[in-house]
């Protein structure tokens, strides 16, 4: 009788084990996954290390040359020069309000801070816009490379953004530049995605148009898509100008220097202050370049670059000072 019930007992629990093994199978084998990510990381950085500490070069050399040049620059001559320039592109308010955001900048005593991480942004949108623009022309001449790219993209676009960090710090070390690397990493699919969008969306009567009167697919290309685009590309361009100035606060983590290692020390210190100092000035700065992006893609309906800005204004007084000198002589 004893026997029996061990028994009973013993293939109810073996049974009730296997019913758990068909309920979760994955008790059963769990895949290396993070093994295999460690193992091809260290053959990279073990084997390749050299071509990454290659790659540093032109990025290192364009953010020096571009934090030095920002760095250089009074601050009352940049402040002349950015409303100048945005008055040109974007009208009289934008300019305005840059000049006010810069200024305010600089009356918190974040001015080196926020122009350290205007060169990031520069660099990084700088390398997206040669490497992204291309790419998505590429992808709208080819579906298959759209097949190809799209899962990269969606990898890139879709993965926490922290990350990118690891990966980056073992490849390139800590630093402005890898900090660059990781922004080029996260900011780059928008640009991509709305280059190739824009192309693929010009309408096939004036792709077969200008094919009829014998252009070429390079004419095209250059005078008829691009143009017809530009307003998607630039709102690409504009995605990725703000996806890199969101990445500064991440990329303090790997000591990059600038307004978002001031948000993180604040956050580690618990001063608030502080860390609204920054964010406030990251707002303030990602505002004023969104607005100047967006105006790029209005410049054809605010006419000619010669009738508005400065120069418009300088061309109006010298027509002005030509009619009376005129009128003088008569």
């Amino acid at each position: 009788m004893l026997n029996s019930l061990n028994l009973c007992t013993y293939l109810i629990a073996k049974s009730q084990s296997g019913l758990d093994v068909i309920l979760n199978p994955f008790e059963l084998y769990t895949i290396p996954l993070d093994n295999w990510i460690n193992a091809a990381v260290n053959f990279l950085v073990d084997n390749f290390r050299p071509i990454f500490q290659a790659i540093r070069i032109p990025i290192k050399f364009a953010l020096d040359s571009i934090e030095a040049m920002f760095q250089s620059i009074p601050p009352l001559i940049f402040l002349m020069i950015i409303g100048l320039m945005a008055w040109q592109v974007a009208g009289r308010k934008i300019a305005i309000y840059s000049v006010a955001a810069l200024t305010l900048i600089g009356f918190v005593g974040a001015w080196k801070e926020a122009m350290v991480t205007l060169s990031l942004v520069v660099t990084a949108v700088a390398f997206c816009v040669a490497i992204g623009i291309p790419i998505g022309i590429a992808c709208a001449r080819s579906d298959r490379l759209v097949g190809f790219v799209r899962p990269l993209l969606d990898v890139m676009q879709t993965i926490p953004i922290f990350v990118y960090l690891v990966p980056v710090v073992m490849l390139f070390g800590i630093g402005k530049v890898p900090g660059v690397m990781a922004t080029i990493v996260f900011a780059l699919p928008p640009l991509i995605r709305l280059t190739n969008l824009g192309i693929r969306q010009v309408s096939e009567e004036v792709v077969e148009a200008a094919i009829a009167f014998g252009s070429t697919p390079w004419q095209v290309l250059w005078q008829a898509q691009i143009p017809l685009a530009m307003p998607t590309i630039l709102t690409g361009l504009n995605q990725t100008i703000l996806f890199a100035l969101g990445m500064s606060v991440v990329t303090s983590m790997i000591a990059v220097p600038g307004l978002g290692l001031m948000v993180l020390q604040g956050v580690g210190r618990l001063d608030v202050g502080l860390a609204a100092v920054g964010g406030l000035c990251i707002v303030l700065l990602a505002i004023m370049l969104d607005r100047i992006t967006q105006a790029f893609g209005k410049v054809n309906s605010r006419g000619s670059w010669l009738q508005r800005g400065p120069i418009g204004f300088l061309v109006s007084r010298l027509l002005r000072f030509k009619k009376s000198d005129r009128a003088q002589q008569t």
